[in-house]
């Protein structure tokens, strides 16, 4: 897995406290900017949290490049509707050689990997057979109907894959550009920082975390699972390690700023 913060709404922090500003004064629009110092910022964006007042945390987003991640997480993380995806395409990009996520309980025992990797094997094979097929069938028709050869074979090999992707697994990789506002961001983190969370998921949403909590530790301070600045919100389904949990996250902010941060 490779996540990278590609761009992000310059000087967030700021941007952020201009809103709540705008909100909470009679300032007007050729003032609204000034005497936002960083104490300032980190007040507003403070007591933004203290009151539960998340709308002007939205106009700040973030975009991430994802790169050998599964369909299997693409499926989830696509659930989390106010974000904007490009994924590669299957029906554009031919598969040749697919790489695949390897589950890792999976991968901790020998036959079972044995047979993840002979499935993955079949896959690929069985992808080959079917678009070799059906390339050679539509490449026959559409060279019939007088389509210039090099023509024809480009829109039959698009028309074979369009198929023959069907039977690519879930662990099959791709690549997904993914721009979330900062609540948005919010609210994934919440969800999917979790224990509870599917551990591919987990992972990037982790990840994620860190890129912003580096770009921007004000806003995402007050950030990640539930239980890591209040009470688990999973009720009679908590893991039961909101402490180690919480020291986690305290270790992942500390290594991003080298400045121990309480929790």
């Amino acid at each position: 897995m490779k996540v990278h913060l590609l761009a992000h709404t310059p000087d967030p922090e700021t941007l952020v406290a201009a809103a709540a500003k705008n909100c909470y004064s009679s300032t007007d629009v050729d003032s609204i900017l000034d005497g936002l110092t960083l104490e300032k910022t980190e007040g507003f964006l403070q007591m933004l949290t203290d009151i539960g007042h998340a709308s002007p945390i939205e106009h700040a987003s973030f975009t991430f490049a994802i790169e050998g991640v599964s369909r299997s997480l693409l499926a989830q993380i696509t659930r989390h509707r106010l974000a904007s995806y490009s994924v590669q395409s299957q029906r554009y990009v031919r598969e040749r050689g697919f790489e695949y996520v390897i589950p890792p309980e999976i991968e901790k025992i020998p036959a079972a990997r044995a047979v993840f990797l002979r499935a993955m094997e079949d896959d690929q094979r069985t992808y080959e057979e079917l678009t070799a097929a059906l390339l050679e069938q539509h490449f026959g028709e559409l060279s019939a109907q007088g389509v210039p050869e090099r023509e024809a074979r480009r829109k039959a090999e698009k028309m074979a894959i369009e198929d023959a992707r069907y039977v690519l697994p879930n662990a099959c990789t791709t690549r997904i550009v993914m721009t979330a506002n900062a609540r948005s961001l919010h609210n994934f983190f919440r969800l999917r920082c979790c224990n509870r969370a599917q551990w591919e998921i987990r992972a990037l949403a982790e990840e994620m975390y860190r890129l912003c909590y580096a770009a921007a530790p004000s806003l995402f301070r007050n950030c990640g699972p539930s239980c890591v600045d209040g009470a688990c919100s999973e009720g009679k389904m908590s893991c039961g390690r909101a402490e180690t949990v919480r020291a986690h996250y305290l270790a992942l902010r500390a290594a991003v700023t080298h400045i121990p941060k309480e929790i």
